[in-house]
């Protein structure tokens, strides 16, 4: 099946009660397990809702298996320290999520783990390699400056290394993006963007072959960062339009970045659908389009001056919903980080990260228009 046609028909449980065609809600917390060896609970992560969504994203991702949980940080913490311990050492790219970074930088050293943080080409990333090192997390394109890495590069030294290889996915989506299928061991998705879709759902997922997500379904019992079958019925049925919803997205991104591009209060734009983008030739090579995020920095006119000009785009935390959202990451999701590290991967106070929706284009484009005018 194509992928679109993956996500409307893969996955999802039979309702075997009434023929219908959507999988139904297990609202239940207790599940009897007499006379079956099968444990159900929410916390064990197996319940019908769980793997009915965990089994479309495989899917999608082109994975053995999937844990589905909470929020995209509860994924990411656990497949850490799912697959750290004390006395291992971690490649991890500096360019992610804030998030993400805050989460290595003020929990890894207390536990014995110790990490150095790289940039994001290949040789970098290896130099970065010690004897101790276990795993390679990386972020691709990045937040908020949608940067590229190789991704065949970065699994080819894992494999050759001996090194678990571990990427956030969010940006680029499985429709964009399936770096399983190029080599990459773990997948993790913060499932509150795109896979959601529609800014009312938080969830993160983390895929993987059998093994590593045995290990990391493990770890996830203990720490509790299950979702609900509520949620998991909301997130399956925003997966069934996800193809729909990140093509419109990334046409409307890619013209958006073009206009941008020739602004004359825009100082560059940082989208890898741009041939001037550094990252353009990779993303060409691994991507099957280049999402819907993009980045600016203004020239003459403060972030919060623009953001508040706005009128169809709303200035919010998170991203990926239908509607476009936009913020300055150095107050928001790198605020976390400090000004020397931003200043060093290049997000200045007057950077502006835009996540595009569904919208009409030139909607969308006079409303950047108009805020950008001298008033």
């Amino acid at each position: 099946m194509h992928i679109e046609t993956k996500c409307i028909h893969s996955g999802g449980y039979p309702d075997t009660q009434t023929g219908g065609i959507n999988t139904p809600i297990f609202t239940s917390s207790a599940y009897g397990y007499l006379d079956t060896d099968v444990r159900l609970y929410q916390r064990y992560f197996n319940t019908p809702n769980q793997e009915a969504v965990a089994k479309k994203l495989c899917e999608l991702e082109g994975t053995e298996d999937g844990v589905v949980f909470s929020s995209g940080m509860a994924a990411i913490s656990t497949v850490l320290l799912a697959l750290l311990n004390s006395g291992d050492h971690a490649v991890v790219q500096d360019e992610i999520y804030g998030g993400s970074h805050a989460f290595v930088e003020e929990h890894l050293s207390r536990l014995g783990i110790s990490f150095t943080l790289t940039g994001k080409e290949a040789q970098t990333i290896e130099e970065a390699i010690k004897p101790n090192t276990r795993i390679i997390y990386i972020e691709s394109p990045t937040n908020p400056l949608l940067n590229v890495v190789d991704l065949r590069a970065v699994a080819e030294i894992g494999r050759r290394r001996g090194i678990l290889t571990i990427i956030d996915n969010t940006f680029a989506t499985p429709i964009n993006q399936n770096p399983f299928k190029l080599g990459i061991d773990v997948v993790i998705h913060s499932g509150t963007k795109y896979l959601g879709g529609h800014s009312d759902l938080y969830c993160g997922i983390a895929l993987a072959n059998k093994e590593i997500a045995a290990l990391i379904r493990k770890t996830a019992a203990n720490f509790g960062g299950s979702l609900n079958a509520m949620s998991c019925y909301l997130l399956e049925r925003s997966l069934k339009t996800l193809a729909l919803r990140v093509e419109r997205q990334s046409q409307n991104a890619f013209e958006i970045s073009k206009f941008l591009e020739k602004h004359p209060n825009v100082a560059r734009v940082n989208y890898p659908g741009l041939e001037n983008h550094p990252g353009h030739a990779i993303a060409r090579n691994q991507m099957a389009g280049y999402g819907a995020m993009l980045s600016f920095e203004l020239k003459d006119m403060t972030a919060i001056t623009f953001m508040k000009r706005l009128k169809l785009i709303k200035a919010t935390l998170s991203l990926g919903g239908v509607e476009s959202t936009i913020c300055d990451p150095a107050t928001t999701s790198h605020q976390k980080v400090s000004a020397e590290v931003r200043k060093r991967l290049g997000i200045s106070d007057n950077l502006l990260r835009l996540s595009v929706g569904i919208e009409n284009l030139n909607d969308l484009v006079e409303d950047i228009q108009q805020a950008m005018k001298d008033k």
